[in-house]
């Protein structure tokens, strides 16, 4: 399966309270980089790997995205919109409304707030020879949270160095990666999920670790998390 065969679904709910004044009177996915929103920058990039088929979740100013998406003709994509207007569903909850909008297959996730030049193409191939449930992008960067995987790539746990709480499910690991917010899932992840509501979904892959394959790709893009102030000033240098 190639790139241009996958639909991609961008996170875009999120309330943003890092990003605040901004995202007093406006959602995160439109916070802009050079003139540019988060969520155009995504699509586009996207869009440079022949993705064509968008799934986009919705809650903070959720009618601002979509104005704005109707306003630019979804930029040539064909984009659904997965309304959480109701109630904010984290990554889990969130993934689990949107079943439906996804395809049968493997297809790919992507927080909207993280900038990055990662080839996609590397990571669907990568994918699609393991075929594990799922396939984390991950570097060796600086974060408050790793993730823990052993030789072969497989995930054996998590650690938050800010109060050196773990979870692990496997102690033959030798590196500490940190997740890019992109990711790669089987649809089989919906039949194997045993958590529902309102979760974040790697509360669920740190469960299903523990008898799933879930591998980490690990590249050396530039990668930028647009989550605060700072790293929007950086993101202006790194990203034109």
């Amino acid at each position: 399966m190639k790139s241009n065969q996958l639909t991609a679904m961008i996170f875009a709910a999120g309330l943003g309270t890092r990003l605040k004044p901004f995202t007093l009177s406006a959602p995160k996915a439109l916070f802009p980089v050079n003139g540019k929103p988060l969520l155009q920058r995504n699509i586009e990039y996207l869009k440079g790997f022949g993705i064509s088929r968008f799934v986009v979740n919705v809650h903070h100013f959720a009618d601002k995205i979509t104005e704005f998406l109707e306003q630019n003709n979804n930029f040539g994509v064909e984009i659904l919109i997965s309304d959480e207007t109701n109630e904010l569903l984290e990554t889990g909850g969130g993934l689990l409304k949107a079943k439906d909008l996804l395809s049968n297959s493997s297809f790919l996730v992507m927080n909207s707030d993280i900038l990055t030049d990662l080839d996609i193409h590397k990571l669907v191939d990568f994918h699609f020879e393991n075929n594990p449930l799922v396939t984390l992008a991950v570097s060796d960067r600086e974060s408050t949270r790793k993730l823990l995987f052993n030789q072969e790539n497989q995930l054996c746990g998590w650690k938050d160095l800010r109060n050196n709480q773990s979870i692990i499910a496997n102690s033959d690991f030798n590196k500490e990666l940190a997740f890019s917010g992109i990711h790669v899932i089987s649809p089989d992840f919906f039949d194997k999920n045993t958590f529902e509501g309102k979760f974040s979904i790697m509360k669920s892959y740190l469960e299903l670790m523990k008898s799933e394959q879930i591998l980490g790709f690990q590249h050396s893009a530039k990668l930028l998390d647009v989550g605060k102030p700072d790293s929007a000033e950086l993101a202006e240098k790194m990203f034109k």
